[in-house]
C-alpha cells in the first residue's frame, strides 16, 4: 500500500497513493461512520482549484485527491519524486470500493446523473458484485437546492442505511456536493466524476493505450466536441505551462496563499 501523504501540485494539494490505500481509507471511515470526503481529479479537476481560490479552499479541505488523471500522477513523480506507478482513476476506484463495500457488507448509495443512467448502473453493479448491497440512488436536480431541499437530501441519505455515497454531478459541483454534505450526512463521499455513466454502460471508455498515454481527454474531446473543447484546449496548455514553472522554481504556488472558506453554500443536487 502506498500513501506518501498531500503534494502541491499547483497550489492544490494532491495525495500520493495507490488504489488499495484509497479503498482503505475509505472503507475505515465507513466502517466507523466517520465523515470521508474523497475525490478523483484529472487536469481540469486541478485548474478548478488553481483558478478558483474559494474552490482550491474546499479541495484541500478533503480527505483525499487522488490523482485520476496520467497527468496529474506524472506531476506528483516529477515534482516530489514519489513514484507512482499508476493513477486512482475514478471509475476503477468505483468498482474497487464497491468490490470492498460487497466483501464488507457496508451498503452504498448513489447521488446524481439521471434516472435511468441509475438504473442502468445499480443493475449493472448487482451484476458484477451480487452481494453488494444498495441502499439507495437519487438523480441529481440538475440546480442549485435549497437549505430545506439540502437537508432533506442528507436525512434521506442517512435513514437509507447507507455506509459510503457515491457521488456523480460532474466537476467541479460534485467536489462543492461533498464539501457541503461531508459533516451533514458524517458518511464518507467519493466524487467519482464519469464513472456513473461509464459503468451504466451508456459512454465508452477511450481504449486503454490511451489512457495510459495520457490521451483519455482527446478521446473525450471526440466524443463530445461542443461541451468540452474550452475545457482542454484551453486547460490543458495552461495547467502544462504552470507545471513547468512550479518544476524549474519560477512559480512557488502556496496552497494557502490566497484561500478563504466558501462565502456562501452553492447547495448543488
Amino acid at each position: 500500500m502506498i500513501n506518501q501523504g498531500k503534494k502541491n501540485v499547483l497550489g492544490v494539494l494532491v495525495d500520493a497513493v495507490d488504489y488499495r490505500a484509497a479503498v482503505t481509507g475509505v472503507v475505515q471511515a465507513a466502517k466507523h461512520k466517520r465523515p470521508y470526503a474523497l475525490t478523483a481529479l484529472a487536469v481540469h479537476g486541478v485548474m478548478t482549484g488553481v483558478g478558483d481560490p474559494e474552490h482550491r479552499y474546499r479541495l484541500n479541505q478533503f480527505d483525499m485527491v487522488t490523482p485520476d488523471g496520467q497527468p496529474v500522477r506524472w506531476a506528483l513523480n516529477l515534482l516530489h519524486g514519489v513514484g507512482l506507478k499508476q493513477r486512482v482513476y475514478g471509475p476503477n476506484l468505483t468498482l474497487e470500493v464497491c468490490r470492498a463495500a460487497a466483501a464488507e457488507g457496508l451498503p452504498v448509495y448513489f447521488y446524481g446523473s439521471k434516472p435511468e443512467v441509475l438504473e442502468s448502473l445499480t443493475r449493472r453493479l448487482k451484476e458484477q458484485f451480487p452481494s453488494l448491497k444498495i441502499a439507495g440512488a437519487e438523480p441529481s436536480k440538475f440546480r442549485q437546492t435549497t437549505f430545506e431541499e439540502k437537508v432533506e437530501i442528507a436525512q434521506k441519505i442517512k435513514k437509507s442505511g447507507a455506509r459510503i455515497v457515491f457521488v456523480g454531478l460532474g466537476c467541479p459541483r460534485q467536489e462543492v456536493f461533498a464539501y457541503e454534505y461531508r459533516n451533514l450526512i458524517g458518511l464518507p463521499l467519493l466524487a467519482v466524476g464519469a464513472a456513473f455513466d461509464y459503468h451504466a454502460g451508456l459512454v465508452d471508455e477511450p481504449p486503454l493505450w490511451m489512457q495510459n498515454a495520457g490521451l483519455q481527454w482527446l478521446y473525450r474531446l471526440t466524443q463530445q466536441p461542443s461541451r468540452l473543447w474550452q475545457r482542454y484546449v484551453l486547460l490543458n496548455p495552461a495547467y502544462l505551462a504552470l507545471l513547468l514553472a512550479q518544476w524549474l522554481r519560477l512559480w512557488h504556488p502556496n496552497p494557502e496563499r490566497g484561500v478563504t472558506p466558501p462565502s456562501a453554500e452553492k447547495r448543488f443536487g
